[in-house]
């Protein structure tokens, strides 16, 4: 039985100010490339020690793409690559899409509306192309995640390549929490998280590495 290994892509310019970004498609900074290419020798260690990974799947957005390849998922023959099967982009694994408040600092947003939180307020909508979306609307974009991934799981490890807020809406639905319960879970950019189950239980392996773990 594998695990669900989840990595959130390297930093972007706007993850570096703290600017919220979700349908934004940005590419990541050199930093953040130094960092997904660092996922490398973590994924290979963990294939190295026996483990297999049985698919892979990435958000659309080019930050998590970028990321895969540079981690070495989906590239057999490629020097750094994991053998890892092509990673499938998946539109479920979308970030939060925050509407009005897209590029928008928490900092910027409270000082309109002090107090705000995302994960209790919720988000104003935006444009046509940032219509916005609820964090329970988010648990079920995730359920559907989880629900394709589960079978995959008896060959071997499902990777899952996104973002901050839906990994970690996805981390709450994984333990059978309420979406919004995804606020007690920080997740950096460029780390990797690990979920699996113990005794029947679903629970979190490893959470928030770094790559120089």
């Amino acid at each position: 039985m594998g695990d669900l290994i989840l990595l959130r892509h390297g930093q972007t310019e706007w993850s570096a100010a703290g600017r919220h970004t979700g349908r934004t498609d940005i590419p990541l900074t050199a930093k953040g490339e130094a960092d997904a290419a660092a996922l490398a020798p973590m994924l290979a260690r963990r294939v190295a020690a026996g483990f297999r990974i049985a698919a892979v799947f990435t958000s659309p957005a080019r930050r998590a793409t970028a990321t895969a390849e540079l981690a070495g998922l989906g590239m057999p023959g490629v020097p750094g690559s994991v053998g890892a099967p092509a990673p499938k982009q998946d539109p479920d694994l979308w970030e939060w899409d925050y509407g009005g408040y897209e590029g928008i600092t928490t900092a910027e947003i409270q000082q309109q509306r002090p107090g705000w939180s995302l994960w209790r307020d919720g988000i104003i909508p935006g444009d046509a192309e940032h219509p916005g979306e609820t964090v329970e609307s988010v648990g079920e974009r995730v359920d559907r995640v989880l629900k394709r991934a589960a079978p995959l799981l008896s060959d071997g490890d499902v990777v899952l390549v996104a973002h901050g807020h839906v990994l970690r809406v996805l981390t709450a639905r994984w333990l059978g929490l309420h979406p919004a319960d995804g606020r007690l879970f920080r997740l950096d950019t460029g780390t990797m998280s690990s979920l699996g189950t113990e005794h029947d239980q679903s629970v979190i392996l490893a959470w928030n590495v770094p790559p120089s773990s």
